[in-house]
C-alpha cells in the first residue's frame, strides 16, 4: 500500500493510464477531505473551537504534505540556534508509531514502541526536554510543568501545523525541493494535508535539497503560491556514523567511501538518504521501507557481512538486536549564515517574550 500511493502520488518519470484512473477515482474523496479541512480551520479561525496558548513562544515545524521532508533535522537545527541566542527551548511532538495515548516525557533511552521513533531521535541529539503526546497542547503544558527547573522559556512543535488547537506565534513549513507537491491533490489522491494556498499564512518556507536540479521550478511555484513569502535553503549533511550497538568510536561517512555497503531507510523519502550516502563517495545496495517501519532483526538479515548503515530514526528501533554491521548515520540540517539571519529576522519581533538571561 506505501508502495503504491507512493507511485500515485509522486509519479515522476513513470505516468500510465492505471495511475490517471486511480488519482480520477479518488478526487471525489479528495474534495471531501478539503472541505472537511477548510471547515475546520475556518472554525478556529472565527472562534467557534477554541485555541489554546501556552505561557511561552510557540514555534511550529510542519508541512503540507504527508511523509519526510526534513522536519526533524530542522527542528534539531532550530532548537540549537534558538539556544545560542539564549533561549531555552523544548520540543512537543505527537509520537507517530507509539502506543501512549497520553503526554511522555522522551528520553535517549525510551522505547520507540511507547513514545515513536522520532521523539527518542530528537531526545538523543537535541540535548533539550522533549515530550510526546498525541494532543500538542497537553503535551506542551506536561512538557513546562515537567521541565519547570530547566526552565524553558520557548516551545518547537515538531509537526503539528494542522493542529489548530495550539495557538503558535510562528510557522516554519519544510518542503523536499525534489518531490515538491507531488500530483498537487489533497488526501488520498495526492499527498497534501492543505492547498499551498497555506503557505500565504505561514512565517518562512525552508526548501529542502536546493542544490537538487528541479529546485528552481519549486521556488517558482511556491512564489506564485505565495509572493511574499520568506524562503529559506536548507540542505543535509551526513554527519559522524556510530555503531547502533553503542560498542566502538563514530566514523565519518568518508572513512566508508569506495567500499560497498548496504543502506536501508524507513523514511518518508528514501531516496534523499540513499542520494546523501552516494555523494559521500559509497557503493550503495538499497533497501527502501515504509516510513516508521517496524524494524525485525529478519529485516536485515543480507547474505553478506558488508556493512549496513541506516538513518538515525531507524537506528533507535533496533539497537535492542543490533550486531556489529549496522550503523547509524547522523544527518544534519545546515542552512546558510545570510538565510539563518533572515529567518530569525522574521521570527523573533513575533514571539511574546524574549529569553531570560543567563
Amino acid at each position: 500500500m506505501h508502495r503504491w500511493f507512493n507511485e500515485l502520488w509522486y509519479p515522476g518519470a513513470r505516468r500510465s493510464l492505471w495511475l490517471a484512473a486511480a488519482r480520477l477515482g479518488l478526487l471525489p474523496l479528495s474534495s471531501v477531505f478539503a472541505a472537511v479541512s477548510a471547515l475546520r480551520r475556518g472554525a478556529y479561525r472565527s472562534g467557534i473551537f477554541s485555541r489554546a496558548a501556552l505561557p511561552v513562544p510557540v514555534i511550529v515545524v510542519g508541512n503540507l504534505s504527508v511523509g519526510g521532508t526534513g522536519k526533524t533535522p530542522c527542528v534539531l537545527w532550530l532548537v540549537q540556534a534558538l539556544t545560542a541566542r539564549g533561549w531555552h527551548p523544548g520540543i512537543v511532538t505527537r509520537g507517530y508509531g507509539g502506543a501512549t495515548r497520553t503526554p511522555h516525557m522522551v528520553t535517549s533511552s525510551s522505547d520507540p514502541a511507547v513514545v515513536g521513533d522520532e521523539p527518542v531521535l530528537l531526545a538523543r541529539r537535541s540535548g533539550v526536554a522533549v515530550c510526546a503526546g498525541r494532543n500538542r497542547v497537553a503535551a506542551g503544558r506536561y512538557l513546562l510543568a515537567q521541565s519547570s527547573g530547566q526552565s524553558v522559556d520557548i516551545i518547537v512543535s515538531d509537526d503539528g501545523l494542522q493542529h489548530y488547537a495550539l495557538h503558535r506565534d510562528a510557522e516554519i513549513v519544510v518542503i523536499d525541493a525534489t518531490r515538491g507537491f507531488g500530483n498537487g491533490s489533497l488526501l488520498p489522491a495526492g499527498p497534501l494535508r492543505e492547498s499551498p494556498g497555506r503557505l500565504r499564512g505561514v512565517t518562512a518556507v525552508v526548501l529542502n535539497g536546493v542544490a537538487d536540479t528541479d529546485a528552481s521550478a519549486m521556488r517558482e511555484v511556491l512564489r506564485a503560491s505565495a509572493p511574499q513569502l520568506l524562503l529559506i535553503a536548507m540542505q543535509m549533511r551526513g554527519s559522524d556514523v556510530r555503531p547502533v550497538c553503542g560498542d566502538g568510536a563514530a566514523q565519518t561517512l568518508a572513512a566508508f567511501a569506495g567500499r560497498t555497503v548496504h543502506a536501508v531507510a524507513g523514511i518518508g523519502n528514501p531516496q534523499r538518504f540513499f542520494s546523501l550516502l552516494r555523494a559521500a563517495g559509497l557503493t550503495i545496495v538499497e533497501h527502501a521501507f515504509p516510513d516508521h517501519h517496524a524494524w525485525q532483526p529478519g529485516d536485515l538479515a543480507f547474505a553478506d557481512a558488508s556493512p549496513v548503515l541506516m538513518t538515525g530514526k531507524d537506528a533507535v528501533k533496533c539497537s535492542g538486536f543490533a550486531d556489529a554491521r549496522l550503523f547509524a548515520v547522523a544527518v544534519d540540517a545546515v542552512l546558510a549564515e545570510a538565510d539563518a539571519a533572515a529567518l530569525f529576522a522574521r521570527i523573533l519581533p513575533l514571539l511574546r517574550s524574549q529569553p531570560r538571561t543567563h
